[in-house]
């Protein structure tokens, strides 16, 4: 597929997870659009659709291609998929990031940053901690009870 053509795709993703369209997002990766090309400020599909807490759309990406641990890089968009839906206590979209190999333990900025757990507390957003501690997570001050 020709870049321009890829892009002008992406765009429009972008555009459908903005407005919570999930048909257009399904529509348009079936038309070609990539699952983990990154707009020009650096944000991933995946972690805009996380930090919405669109589930929906967010399974669509993953099913597609779109890698649950990939860091966002853009501008207010730093982070990992599930540290963007933890921190906003968007369970249905921590739920499917976790069915697709989400990593509950992995830190945002390069490994140096907060983990999932860590937001979720913070929120706070104790439906959201139940969830990924039943996963596995851990927080960097490891106050909780076993689940």
């Amino acid at each position: 597929m020709k870049q321009r053509q890829q892009k002008k795709l992406s765009h429009r993703l972008f555009e459908a997870i903005l407005s919570g369209d999930a048909r257009s997002a399904k529509a348009l990766l079936r038309s070609g659009a990539s699952p983990e090309r990154r707009n020009a400020d650096g944000t991933t599909p995946l972690y805009l659709a996380s930090v919405q807490g669109d589930a929906d759309v967010a399974r669509l990406l993953m099913e597609a291609g779109a890698c649950p641990d990939t860091e966002s890089s853009g501008p207010g968009s730093e982070g990992t998929p599930l540290c963007a839906a933890a921190c906003w206590g968007h369970t249905a979209t921590v739920r499917e990031l976790l069915a697709h190999g989400a990593d509950p333990n992995l830190r945002e900025d390069d490994g140096t940053g907060s983990l999932p757990l860590d937001w979720a507390d913070n929120g706070p957003h104790p439906d959201t901690a139940q969830i990924l501690m039943a996963a596995g997570a851990h927080s960097t001050t490891e106050s909780h009870p076993a689940p």
